[in-house]
This record gives structure tokens, C-alpha cells and sequence, in this order.
């Protein structure tokens, strides 16, 4: 495990952006793995600044999303297929056909949960994961619980994670229950794995993650047992560390 402190947010966003513009310039048509929410926002942004200074291609990347609200549509403004459009997709060259996410409106579990591994592994497997890290540890949706997930499945969201994302949603009633997310395996399986985490909020998870035993009950603490895993974190989130 390597740990890079950055000084803030905006520190933290560049020197993720430096490692994934990297991996697209030294292969042009890597997979990458996306990841939502408020964390990576910073990271897109400086990998879009950085392709609109002709510094980056993302014609031949391809891209498969950690996951999905189940019942979402893909045009529904709180869909991540609609985040993912709005803060990276529309505003670099990646082909709309080379992104994968989860549909949301697919009501057999089962099949869409199969049908998203398999687009996985033809695609070879993924050359490098950018994560977030929840409040309760989760990384993509995989929450605590009493084993390790392998791939790509249906989850009940926790309380925790509900309340986190409830600010996204005009009232908590409309944050959804469920959601389609790729497996601890699937994660586990990456080339390369970048986490971004900021603020004092993570401190606690963060010490407990990286510098605690490894659990199910804490998903993201596996990552220790990675071969190329990356926390890039602010000085407030390694604050109890």
C-alpha cells in the first residue's frame, strides 16, 4: 500500500488525476473504472482541463462504473449514468459506446448482475479502479457485512449510506433503497487501485481501514492485501493516522 498526503481537496484531485493521466498516456486503451460522488468530482475536472489543453486522448479508453441506483433511468438526474455524463463523459472525447454502468431499470437482479461481469471480463479486467471510500468503510456499494462480495450484485443500501447520500435528493423518501454494484473481487481483480478521500468526516474510517485489521465489516480495509493499491489523501482524513 503507498500513501500519498496531499495538502487539501484540490491536492489530493491532481495528484489522483496524475496517475490515471499516466496510465492513459503510457496505454491509450486502458479500462478504467469509475467511481460517483462528491470525492472524484475534483479528479474529473483536472483530467477534463488537462484533455481541453491537448494533454489527453480518451478516444480509445474504455470504461466500466462501479455502480448504479436500482430504478433509476439513465436519464434521471440522480442516476450515476447522468453524474458520470455531466462531470466527465460530455466533456472529453470517450466514445458514449466504450462507457459501461449498471441500468438501473433492470428488475431481474440476476441478469443484469451476470450481464455486468461478463462485459467485465471482455473487456480483459479492469487496468485501473478509482475509488471513494464511505462513511462505514464501503467501497462502491459493497457495505459492511459478514463476507467479502465477489462480483457484481444487488445491495440493500445501509442507513448510513442513505443518510450520507440524502443531500443529493430534494427529500430522504426519494433516496433509493437498492443498488447494482461490482463485487469485492471485481474490485480486488483491478491492475491498479486509486483511492481519493478528503475532510476530517473520513479520519476515523480511514484509521480504521488502512491501519486496522482486515474485515468485512470495514469492505475497503481488503485493499491492504492489493498488489498496486494508492490512498491519496488530504491531511485532514490522515489526521488519526
Amino acid at each position: 500500500m503507498k500513501i500519498i498526503r496531499a495538502r487539501d481537496y484540490d491536492h489530493m484531485s491532481r495528484q489522483a488525476a496524475n496517475i490515471i493521466s499516466a496510465q492513459v498516456i503510457l496505454k491509450p486503451d486502458s479500462v478504467l473504472g469509475l467511481a460517483t460522488g462528491s470525492s472524484p468530482i475534483g479528479t474529473y475536472r483536472q483530467l477534463i482541463e488537462w484533455y481541453h489543453k491537448g494533454d489527453l486522448d480518451f478516444a480509445q479508453v474504455r470504461t466500466v462504473n462501479l455502480d448504479e441506483y436500482v430504478g433509476l433511468a439513465p436519464e434521471d438526474e440522480q442516476s450515476y449514468a447522468c453524474f458520470m455524463r455531466r462531470n466527465f463523459f460530455d466533456n472529453v472525447n470517450i466514445y458514449p459506446s466504450n462507457t459501461n454502468i449498471p441500468y438501473g431499470l433492470n428488475t431481474n437482479a440476476a441478469e443484469e448482475c451476470a450481464h455486468y461481469d461478463a462485459v467485465i471480463q471482455k473487456l480483459g479486467g479492469i487496468d485501473l479502479q478509482l475509488l471513494g471510500l464511505g462513511p462505514n468503510g464501503h467501497i462502491g456499494f459493497n457495505e459492511p457485512a459478514e463476507f467479502f462480495t465477489k462480483g457484481t450484485h444487488k445491495v440493500s443500501l445501509s442507513e448510513a449510506t442513505i443518510q450520507a447520500n440524502k443531500r443529493f435528493f430534494e427529500k430522504e423518501e426519494d433516496v433509493p433503497r437498492y443498488a447494482y454494484t461490482m463485487g469485492i473481487c471485481d474490485i480486488m481483480q483491478a491492475e491498479r487501485v486509486v483511492m481519493v478521500v478528503s475532510g476530517e468526516a473520513k479520519a476515523a474510517v480511514v484509521r480504521e481501514a488502512f491501519f486496522g485489521p482486515v474485515t468485512p465489516q470495514i469492505p475497503a480495509s481488503i485493499l491492504q492485501l492489493h498488489k498496486d493499491f494508492t490512498l491519496v489523501a488530504d491531511e485532514a482524513a490522515l489526521s488519526e493516522c
